[in-house]
């Protein structure tokens, strides 16, 4: 199937056409048609194979079908993320198919002045691009009103629950018209996700194009055993002689971000960390260090485990496993995207051995164990409790901040993400080109 046979317009098609892609994922030829139907949709597929994408193409062409009265532009479209980053490239993605369509678009998240947003939004905007939290405070300051949105997007839909965004998702959907178009899409289903659907959705299309809450068939996996205090001693190794160039590191902690990615700068290796209590700057300065080979090791706790959209990166290592299941999968889907090779490598101590099994139970298959010599662990250490292991979920960190944003990502409950800016994952790609990967 090419993407000239999804029913798609001249426009988009010349926008996708220019990014060098002729052929659809499989979440993309399913989704897509059945988006321009005007159909709700429920749908999942493994990360870093173009579900934003699968629903960017037919929402800019079922808004491009009417054009505004007299240049009064409401918002006709919502798109809801956890995380700054996410939202930054789901609006790089609007924009780069949209180029060609008379359509205007905007992206708002906490940790950034409020007035710029302010002044965007006054200009008229046809496609919203937000995380929860700023766009309530929008809501707040009458600086936005979302009586006319016909479509409604929540992207990574079970990452807003698991961050405690359900408050404010009802609060947002109490704003919008009744007789929208809502599309859910995810790596993962949960059973909260189902119940939020039914309440949501009406009479649903599923959408999966492979196995739920499975990981690509393009990334290898493999668990090295190993005591806790020589983890990073066996993650430099690896590095080192495996002369790995460009490697994303996950920890459960922000302070353990911290620690390590200096721990590493001292092993020679150039590192740098990224987590809700860093600030906007230096996020977006670590990943593009991380991006053009500045920095070898990039360090991160779980926000960075949705939106995170590197070209071909090669290895991803849990240097500590996830309490949650669901997160491994988002982790290690940095890597193996879009149909590219990739490594992931985890460092499990015996405190986790259960956190590994609970991985295998969600995956269906065993994680290969190999043992890696002089690194053998010690049979007299005893697992103890495993400290602050969601940690404030996604780092998100801070307060209500005096400039009428949220601080740090925008905590209104204590609990929500740092959401950050990015790059697009929007751009379609391939291991020859061909396909979008959004």
């Amino acid at each position: 199937m090419l993407f000239t046979d999804l029913g798609l317009s001249a426009e988009l098609l010349r926008a996708v056409s220019e990014q060098g892609y002729t052929e659809p994922t499989p979440i993309q030829a399913k989704a897509i048609p059945t988006v321009l139907e005007g159909l709700d949709v429920l749908a999942g597929a493994q990360t870093g194979t173009g579900k934003t994408a699968g629903f960017t193409l037919p929402l800019l062409q079922r808004l491009s079908a009417q054009k505004p009265a007299n240049g009064y532009r409401p918002v006709r479209a919502l798109v809801l993320t956890p995380t700054r980053e996410l939202a930054a490239q789901v609006g790089e993605s609007v924009a780069t198919y949209g180029k060609y369509l008379p359509m205007r678009s905007a992206v708002i998240f906490g940790g950034v002045k409020i007035n710029p947003q302010i002044a965007t939004l006054r200009k008229g905007v046809d496609i919203l691009v937000a995380t929860p939290g700023r766009l309530l405070d929008h809501v707040g300051q009458k600086t936005l009103d979302l009586s006319q949105v016909e479509i409604l997007v929540l992207d990574e839909a079970d990452r807003m629950l698991d961050m405690g965004f359900i408050h404010d998702i009802r609060k947002v959907l109490a704003l919008l018209p009744k007789g929208r178009q809502n599309l859910l899409f995810s790596a993962t289903f949960s059973n909260e996700i189902k119940r939020l659907a039914d309440g949501l959705l009406n009479s649903p299309t599923l959408i999966e194009v492979a196995r739920r809450n499975t990981t690509a068939e393009s990334i290898s996996q493999i668990a090295h055993f190993v005591d806790k205090n020589r983890k990073r001693e066996l993650l430099s190794l690896l590095i080192g002689s495996g002369n790995w160039k460009q490697v994303l590191v996950f920890t459960r902690t922000k302070h353990g971000a911290n620690r390590l990615a200096e721990q590493l700068g001292q092993d020679g290796l150039t590192a740098a960390a990224i987590h809700g209590n860093k600030s906007q700057g230096a996020r977006t300065r670590a990943l593009a260090d991380f991006k053009r080979g500045a920095v070898r090791v990039l360090v991160a706790t779980d926000i960075a485990a949705r939106g995170l959209d590197i070209d071909q990166l090669p290895h991803v290592v849990n240097y500590e496993l996830p309490n949650v299941p669901e997160d491994y999968v988002h982790r290690i889907g940095r890597t193996g995207r879009a149909g590219n090779e990739g490594e992931a490598v985890s460092l499990v101590c015996v405190d986790e051995h259960k956190l590994l099994r609970d991985i295998e139970n969600l995956l269906k298959s065993e994680v290969p164990k190999v043992a890696v010599d002089g690194f053998t662990p010690d049979p007299s250490i005893k697992a103890e409790p495993i400290q602050n292991g969601r940690q404030n979920r996604g780092g998100g960190g801070g307060g209500r901040s005096r400039a009428g944003g949220n601080a740090g990502g925008g905590n209104r409950s204590g609990n929500r993400s740092g959401n950050r800016s990015g790059a697009s994952r929007g751009r379609t790609g391939g291991a020859s080109r061909a396909q979008a990967r959004g």
